[in-house]
């Protein structure tokens, strides 16, 4: 996800370098924020169930608020905002008027990762109960209490990563069922897109408006290539700092040194795919990559969210158990021989099959858009 966030960043510097009417620009931007949250809800909400279950529907009042295509619709939202309503109308000609033009959305971006780390630091958080038949469950996270308190517990994902530890799992480093002398937590809700993670998930999306402003204002490609270059390194750099510091690297919580870290990745990732792409036109080896950014959001809902394969799973031969999806994955396993290698091998061929699928809409000019 961090590196789609990026990528909507850049997207927005392009798509917002001439605004004509700020409010109907306003108006769009606001429109979209909701269309992408509304999908987010119905695909990430519970509805779907998934792979491996054929059955679909969801109680109201558990319904799941958050998830990646709402973090993404809140990142968008005060990227967008920003472009349209904070920047200022000076021409760029020179690094001065550069930093000039854009200084207000870096200090937007710096309040949000004060106010992210003072919250961290800060806040204190009480003994919380969750109570389940039999048990009292006991939560220390900060993140975990704004998000109990605007949503309410049952609105957050009920799966989260900490039940895949030994201490929650006997099929560590898989779900599974808990050890005898499992601490309480473990069943504990916690949502890893909720509300706080996701407005510091928002300054990647601002990093990558930077990064496209370069685009927008420097048109030598070397020049845009170093640029690219010497910030990526030190916002990289910093999220070592910052781990070193003490400030962990976890995506649940979307620390600050697991921003810097994977922004900088990504603006690593940018500058040589810009490379191969636009300065030595190696075109061919990246079509794939087009194809499904150019359908992203069909095959996220199709393939991410388990919507194709679940379909594919409600045909199957004697037991639901007996379909081409799963049957697929175990030919693998049994081919090399392991487990883990066969269903890399199964996702591989799986983001392969997506590609040429993508490819496939748009060679028929097929593309779905908010």
């Amino acid at each position: 996800m961090p590196f789609f966030l990026f990528v909507v960043g850049v997207s927005i510097s392009l798509a917002l370098k001439k605004v004509s009417s700020k409010p109907l620009a306003t108006k769009k931007v606001i429109l979209r924020t909701i269309k992408l949250f509304l999908l987010g809800l119905v695909l990430q909400g519970g509805y779907f169930h998934g792979r491996h279950d054929l059955t679909y529907g969801i109680d109201v009042g558990k319904i799941r608020l958050m998830g990646v295509l709402q973090r993404i619709s809140i990142g968008y939202l005060f990227a967008a905002m920003s472009e349209i309503w904070l920047v200022d109308s000076i021409t760029v000609d020179s690094p001065m008027t550069f930093v000039k033009k854009y200084y207000i959305q870096w200090m937007i971006a710096f309040l949000f990762c004060t106010f992210y780390i003072c919250l961290l630091y800060g806040l204190y958080v009480p003994d919380w109960e969750f109570e389940v038949p039999s048990t009292n469950l006991f939560g220390y996270e900060f993140v975990g209490l704004i998000d109990r308190f605007f949503l309410g517990e049952h609105h957050l994902y009920q799966h989260p990563v900490y039940r895949r530890t030994k201490q929650c799992s006997v099929n560590s480093p898989d779900y599974g069922p808990l050890p005898p002398s499992s601490p309480g937590w473990c069943l504990a809700p916690f949502d890893p897109e909720g509300i706080l993670s996701s407005l510091m998930a928002a300054i990647t999306c601002f990093l990558g408006l930077q990064f496209g402003h370069i685009l927008v204002h420097f048109k030598g490609h070397m020049q845009r290539l170093c640029l690219w270059s010497v910030y990526s390194f030190i916002i990289l750099f910093s999220g070592y700092v910052f781990e070193l510091l003490g400030i962990p690297f976890c995506k649940p919580l979307y620390t600050l040194s697991y921003m810097c870290i994977t922004a900088g990745a990504s603006g690593l990732a940018l500058t040589i795919i810009f490379y191969i792409v636009d300065v030595k036109h190696f075109r061919k080896p990246t079509m794939i990559l087009q194809w499904m950014g150019m359908n992203a959001l069909i095959i996220y809902a199709l393939a991410a969210c388990d919507l194709f394969p679940a379909a594919i799973q409600g045909f199957y031969l004697g037991s639901p158990e007996n379909n081409m999806v799963d049957g697929t994955e175990s030919l693998f396993q049994v081919m090399l021989h392991s487990k883990k290698w066969g269903t890399l091998v199964f996702v591989i061929v799986e983001i392969l099959f997506w590609g040429l699928v993508a490819g496939f809409l748009h060679s028929k000019g097929i593309y779905a858009r908010l």
